[in-house]
């Protein structure tokens, strides 16, 4: 008798299970915000405090190097030997010319006696004018020679006090280039100087800001060692070209005011005002980025969810600039971005965890 019981009684239970109505899964809650307005937004770049001029020096002839006299970061004075070049080959090319200064010299008093004898022998008329004009000749082409000689021995003269680099003027030896035993040619950097005088911050741009800045454009610069205090610049030079490594475009700042704390190799921040007046902005939690860009989700009358791209400012603690892609009657979702997607049907909830009615708000 049990043996029909227990599958009687089973088959109801299943068939009590199979006509259960199905669990009804609620629509998502989502916290949405719009837009608020922003302060005017800036851009904020790293950058190093350079010398206004840094001139890179170099020997004026080519030849090996003796002796480095000074190292990198040492400050030197103006006229201050900076290297010296082996003198052995500029001193031999000196003595040569001196002597033919000498042989030059002797020639000419020669060539002049012989002008003055025939001069007095065409007085006499005991010589053609031929003859005299013979020796005048020579004793001009001596004296010629003689001002040749005494001029390439000035250039020699010269070249020998080229063997020794010095500084032109006041400042820090901003980077070394050549070592003891180097083989130089002219012209070829041996040192950069960071000369004393005017500071300034180097910056670089990536690709696509450079269209946004021009030369003399307004900025502020923030130094490491002073946080929270800010010096009025201006961008004085702007590279043309991008730099062939790091694809960026090189900018220099200079200070409005005339002495700035900056010493040289400090870290600092240059902030640049957008052209941007007013900008809207969310919370941070609100972006996510996919691809290399970044999108908000935006909400519409319907509640269905939209994936806007975005193009926003530089990022604050909590909130960042949106420069693109959202107008002030939109609402996004400022939490939760990562789980959601296209389409998906939500409940628009406030910070409160109140319903909020799209379609009445816009």
């Amino acid at each position: 008798m049990f043996r029909y019981a227990l599958p009687v009684s089973l088959a109801f239970f299943l068939s009590a299970c199979g006509h259960e109505e199905p669990v009804q899964i609620g629509v998502r809650p989502a916290m949405v915000v719009q837009p608020e307005p922003s302060a005017r937004v800036s851009d904020s770049y790293p950058g190093e405090v350079r010398a206004r001029y840094e001139p890179e020096l170099a020997f004026r002839i080519g030849g090996k190097v003796s002796r480095r006299l000074v190292e990198e970061g040492e400050r030197v004075k103006a006229n201050q030997p900076l290297a010296e070049l082996d003198p052995q080959d500029v001193r031999l090319q000196l003595e040569a010319t001196r002597a033919q200064v000498t042989a030059a010299t002797a020639n000419l008093n020669l060539v002049r006696a012989e002008r003055d004898r025939y001069k007095t022998l065409l007085e006499r008329q005991m010589v053609s004018h031929s003859q005299y004009d013979n020796a005048e000749n020579l004793y001009r082409a001596g004296e010629a020679r003689l001002k040749q000689i005494k001029a390439e021995f000035d250039v020699a003269n010269n070249q020998a006090g080229y063997a020794v680099l010095r500084a032109p003027q006041d400042g820090v030896v901003a980077k070394r280039a050549v070592e003891v035993g180097q083989v130089v040619a002219a012209g070829q950097t041996v040192f950069t100087l960071a000369t004393d005088g005017e500071r300034e911050v180097l910056i670089s741009f990536p690709e696509q800001n450079y269209g946004r800045f021009k030369v003399g454009q307004p900025v502020s610069v923030e130094l490491w060692t002073q946080p929270g205090q800010r010096f009025d610049g201006r961008i004085r030079e702007l590279s043309p070209a991008a730099d062939p490594k790091s694809r960026t475009f090189a900018a220099r700042i200079a200070f409005s005011a005339g002495k700035v704390p900056a010493e040289l190799g400090q870290s600092a921040r240059v902030f640049i005002q957008s052209a941007d007046a007013l900008s809207l902005s969310v919370p941070l939690s609100a972006l996510t980025a996919e691809g290399g860009a970044t999108y908000v989700w935006r909400v519409d009358a319907n509640n269905t969810l939209h994936k806007t791209p975005v193009r926003v400012g530089a990022f604050g603690e909590k909130t960042v600039p949106v420069l693109e892609g959202l107008s002030a009657s939109d609402w996004v979702v400022a939490a939760g971005v990562h789980v959601l997607h296209e389409g998906l049907q939500v409940r628009p909830v406030d910070r409160s965890n109140r319903v909020v009615n799209l379609a009445v708000k816009e």
